[in-house]
């Protein structure tokens, strides 16, 4: 037994070891990303680095980092192993559906089955589990009644204060029509709908339409590091989980800090 750890051990010292076990993590458990844009605002902010937890939702297939090529790259599959679904509300790290090789990070805000619009920037929901379950769950929220069916409006805000709308961004024909107004649609199966907090500024599923389940990786785990477009380390948000980050100082801050670039004129991201 003592000369089997003896081996494991002086394996796991060497270059050949230390390289398997590290590609090991990354592939199966955890790996690191930067928040590149604004999309997340006030939740997730530029300059944020985090850990996501790989295994949230299944095994995605491995893609050596950096060069984003699959470890068999005879075949197009994106997942090794089905496991858990994103739920309503989660934060998910995914592949874009327009470019593989893109990750994204967005909110889920429905599931298969769901239905949704969006008008005057406000978003609507019919959950899958009907009026019955809408009224009994979501009675404290404002509910419209379109179409023969409830719809929950907004039902997201109140549990993630990062969510918001950019006051500067008006329907003057100059932005996106989905910023302002969405059509229903209902999300098919193994499909998920995500958008970004930064409700005004984000390039989500408004736009190209839902998530495959295949396309997901995880989800943020933890904030190991982040610098602000000033080069100053935001010393606070390290070691943070996303929960951690919707509580009130943490929201306060990135909101005074958000107001202030919300001035400045800006796209989707």
């Amino acid at each position: 037994m003592k000369s089997t750890i003896k081996k494991a051990y002086k394996w796991s010292n060497s270059w050949t070891g230390t390289i398997i076990i590290v590609l090991f993590v990354i592939f199966f458990i955890a790996q690191a990303f930067r928040i590149p844009s604004g999309s997340m605002k006030d939740s997730l902010l530029v300059g944020d680095h985090l850990f996501a937890k790989k295994f949230a939702y299944g095994i995605s297939m491995p893609h050596i980092p950096f060069l984003e090529v699959s470890i068999m790259p005879w075949s197009d599959k994106l997942r090794l192993f089905d496991g858990d679904t994103p739920k309503r509300g989660d934060i998910v790290i995914f592949r874009y559906p327009g470019n593989v090789k893109q990750h994204f990070v967005k909110r889920c805000v429905a599931l298969p089955g769901d239905e949704l619009f969006v008008a005057d920037k406000n978003l609507f929901v019919h959950f899958n589990e009907g009026d019955d379950w809408i009224k009994k769950n979501y009675s404290k929220f404002e509910i419209a009644s379109y179409q023969d069916k409830l719809w929950v409006k907004n039902p997201y805000m109140k549990a993630h204060p990062g969510i918001h709308h950019d006051e500067h961004v008006m329907n003057d024909g100059r932005n996106p029509m989905p910023i302002f107004y969405m059509n229903p649609v209902k999300v098919e199966k193994d499909m998920y709908f995500m958008m970004g907090d930064n409700r005004d500024h984000s390039n989500d599923s408004r736009f190209w339409g839902p998530v495959p389940y295949d396309n997901i990786e995880g989800t943020p785990w933890f904030i190991y590091f982040s610098i602000d477009e000033n080069w100053e380390i935001r010393w606070d948000r390290m070691g943070k989980t996303p929960t951690d980050l919707e509580q009130s100082p943490y929201i306060d801050k990135a909101r005074e800090e958000r107001i202030e670039e919300d001035k400045k004129p800006h796209g989707l991201t």
